[in-house]
């Protein structure tokens, strides 16, 4: 329930109690500009950015650390405010990386948001003592790279590495202008704790975490990860009829926008050459021979049909002549004889048939699955 009531630039705004300035002024849908905010992770108020003007109040505030309070009135664009941010803008642009138009953020890019909202003096910008980073990119991570050359320190990675994946890979290192963010002993990332779970790829508002392969889908499908039994929600980005990405659901209840190393990078399977898309038996009794065998001697040729091996040789045969192969197999043995191993991939309600089958039908509780979480 909203229980308290502020005036933001002379707009009568409703919020939460603990609310900060900057959550209730977006609710309202009055925008304050900010580069180290992000609502998943606690508020540190590093960029400044956002700072407003409170009555009463001497200084300017941080909105994403100042709690709305009854009757408090905010003024969030005077042009004292504006001026402020466009010096601390210029600051971090001072340092940065200018080469937008090969960066695979262009167009994503939080930073290219605030030029275009805040702008900058341009005769006061160029007077700065512009010197860009030099430091070597890091690629040992086989899913992403992290340049350190257009990182503007918002900590939002660490952040995350800290409080939502609990590993504590990375940290802010050095001091003053040197300070960046750094592994233990600025190691690769490779050889540090990192897991490659990307969720700071994901949040990371500039180009400094990137993926190694980075393209836009033109539309994504919603779906469940079939990696494991947790069942997490995430959408994949499809371009053409290939996966491109993927990004976790935000409104699952199970794992609420986050994903896993496999969950995130691991969908490349879908489309291997390498991926058996029907059955293949290994037959080494005789069955009812078919009315029809096709021997298998085409270099990639389409399987359509499940595969028999018979004298080292692949033969077709139609699916009911493989229901009745494994039917009249499974005949020989009974009860105890027979363990039966189910799939995460599988639904809740296809595993529960199996399940079923295995009780009823098979007479054996020998059943086990692949999920060990």
């Amino acid at each position: 329930m909203s229980d308290v009531t502020l005036n933001i630039n002379g707009i009568t705004v409703r919020a939460d109690y603990g609310a900060t300035i900057l959550t209730a002024a977006h609710d309202a849908g009055i925008y304050i500009p900010t580069l180290c905010h992000c609502p998943d992770v606690s508020s540190i108020g590093v960029c400044r950015l956002c700072l407003v003007r409170i009555e009463s109040r001497r200084r300017p505030e941080p909105a994403c650390r100042t709690i709305a309070e009854e009757g408090m009135v905010v003024v969030t664009d005077d042009p004292e405010i504006e001026r402020l941010r466009r010096v601390i803008l210029e600051l971090i642009l001072s340092d940065h990386d200018f080469n937008c138009l090969l960066c695979p953020k262009s167009g994503q890019c939080r930073l290219q948001e605030l030029v275009n909202r805040i702008g900058f003096k341009e005769h006061r910008f160029n007077r700065l003592d512009r010197v860009a980073k030099d430091l070597p990119i890091d690629t040992s991570n086989p899913f992403f790279d992290f340049n350190p050359n257009k990182c503007v320190q918002c900590t939002i990675c660490v952040r995350t590495c800290h409080e939502i994946v609990g590993n504590d890979a990375i940290d802010m290192a050095y001091r003053s202008y040197d300070i960046r963010v750094s592994t233990f002993a600025d190691q690769p990332l490779n050889e540090s704790a990192c897991m490659s779970c990307g969720e700071c790829m994901e949040r990371c508002p500039v180009g400094a975490l990137v993926p190694k392969k980075a393209e836009y889908p033109n539309r994504e499908v919603k779906t469940t990860c079939p990696y494991c039994g947790v069942g997490c929600g995430l959408y994949l980005g499809v371009r053409g009829n290939t996966i491109v990405r993927a990004r976790g659901d935000d409104e699952s209840p199970v794992n609420k926008g986050n994903l896993c190393i496999r969950g995130r990078f691991g969908y490349n399977f879908v489309d291997s050459p390498d991926r058996l898309s029907l059955p293949l038996m290994r037959a080494y009794d005789e069955f009812t021979q078919p009315s029809s065998v096709v021997e298998v001697t085409e270099e990639g040729r389409p399987v359509t049909l499940p595969l028999v091996k018979r004298e080292g040789k692949f033969v077709e045969i139609n699916w009911d002549q493989a229901i009745k192969y494994v039917a009249s197999s499974l005949a020989h043995y009974k009860g105890e004889e027979i363990a039966a191993v189910s799939s995460a991939r599988c639904t809740n309600e296809e595993n529960y048939l199996f399940q079923k089958f295995t009780r009823s039908v098979l007479k054996t509780n020998n059943i086990d699955h692949c999920a060990r979480l």
